[in-house]
């Protein structure tokens, strides 16, 4: 890179340690290790506490800038020449899966903390300031829904309804919030929803397509939507060994056909393999093998980048239940809305002029699984950042990534947000 006088220029992507930012990886994953490799790390939890201090203790270490807002969000400042100006912003998430893996969400923090090192170290100043961030519960295993402190961050408003929101042993967010800020009293309080800039998210892919094309970077063009429906099919409990076939209401039996039905309408028209559908859950009751089921529950979970997809296809699903539905009755409840999140502009056009310059092999790439830039996309610019992972694996312990890859993301990244950040 050069200067506007076409002398070289100081890069700060020179100041990226692959051999640090490999070493945070692997210090925090000691924390909530798991048997096989991987973390169980839930929000709120002692175990996302200990991270959440130890992210703040190699914060402090540099002299950065520590603050915490109402729904938990911590943010380190590297600041900027102009205090009043809106920060550049980049973080994801620490906590995991209860079998989950140690690089998804936490790349993306230790990532942007490597960042504001690389800065410091290269003695580059920014006229904005710029900051790494980890969001509240954004995988929604202990506490429903998912990205809740980004949420939070977008929607204020909706603070007091999230703090009361229990998890399966009645503890609210608040009341697991206030453990954890117990274990952090030296850091500042920050309130919900101040002015961003920009922000820009780094990511395992979670995919398996950077690895096979053999691209180092996914410069992220958006995020798909979604739809989710639970769909519960209610017959009638009868003997298996007595009750005739034609007396029977057997809520199993519809709720394949209904199944099998679906099928096609979601898939034979996706010849680009572009459209997820998945049927992740299905309950049979009362489960014993001497009783004819009455009633079984079945989720629909199917995404697209296309809103119109999504409304054509999501219009089906109920029509077609109750064609198949035999003897017994069908309910069919929307549970979840999502739709797309377009990346385009400031963010994915600096991401793709930083990945050229740094030569690094690239691809633009979709998003096909949620993440905190959806809500804060509507905000301000933002954008991602993806690098390979292993055979496409992720939301697993055995889930893993390249430390050269891992580096690789952070320089795009350093050079994307400094570069946004003198503008």
């Amino acid at each position: 890179m050069t200067d506007d006088k076409g002398r070289n220029a100081k890069r700060v992507s020179d100041f990226v340690s692959e051999e640090r930012l490999w070493r945070f990886h692997m210090e925090m994953a000691k924390i909530g290790a798991t048997p096989k490799g991987g973390n169980n790390r839930q929000a709120l939890s002692p175990e996302d506490a200990e991270a959440r201090t130890l992210f703040v203790k190699w914060a402090k270490e540099r002299k950065f800038e520590v603050s915490m807002d109402e729904i938990g969000n911590v943010f380190v400042r590297r600041p900027g020449t102009d205090p009043k100006a809106p920060p550049v912003l980049s973080g994801s998430h620490l906590d995991t899966q209860p079998t989950g893996g140690r690089f998804d969400g936490i790349y993306g923090c230790l990532g942007a903390l490597e960042v504001l090192h690389a800065v410091d170290d290269s003695g580059i100043q920014t006229k904005r300031s710029i900051e790494a961030c980890v969001w509240t519960n954004e995988e929604g295993t202990r506490f429903s829904p998912g990205c809740l402190g980004s949420d939070a961050f977008a929607h204020p408003k909706n603070l007091r309804k999230f703090l009361a929101i229990k998890d399966k042993d009645g503890v609210t967010v608040g009341d697991a919030l206030a453990d954890v800020k117990k274990r952090m009293p030296s850091v500042d309080s920050r309130p919900l929803g101040f002015p961003l800039h920009a922000f820009v998210e780094a990511h395992i892919e979670q995919g398996p397509i950077l690895e096979a094309q053999k691209k180092t970077i996914g410069v992220v063009t958006g995020i798909q939507g979604a739809r989710r429906y639970i769909v519960t099919v209610e017959g009638e409990d009868a003997h298996s060994g007595t009750t005739p076939r034609s007396r029977r209401k057997d809520s199993f039996f519809a709720a394949v056909d209904m199944v099998n039905a679906l099928k096609p309408i979601f898939t034979e028209n996706d010849k680009d393999d572009i459209l997820r559908f998945t049927i992740g859950r299905f309950e049979v009751y009362p489960g014993s093998l001497y009783v004819v089921p009455g009633r079984v529950i079945f989720g629909i979970d199917f995404r697209h980048p296309s809103l119109d997809t999504l409304d054509r296809l999501g219009a089906q699903i109920e029509s077609v239940c109750r064609k198949h539905q035999g003897g017994c009755t069908v309910k069919v409840e929307e549970i979840v809305r999502v739709t797309p999140t377009p990346f385009t502009g400031l963010i994915p056009e600096t991401v793709d002029k930083a990945t050229k310059e740094l030569g690094y092999p690239y691809m633009h790439i979709l998003s096909g699984a949620g993440h905190d830039s959806q809500n804060i996309a509507p905000l301000c610019p933002t954008g991602m950042i993806f690098v390979p992972c292993e055979g496409g694996r992720s939301h697993n312990e055995i889930e893993n990534a390249t430390p050269g890859d891992l580096a690789a993301g952070a320089r795009v990244l350093a050079e994307t947000m400094v570069e946004i950040a003198n503008r």
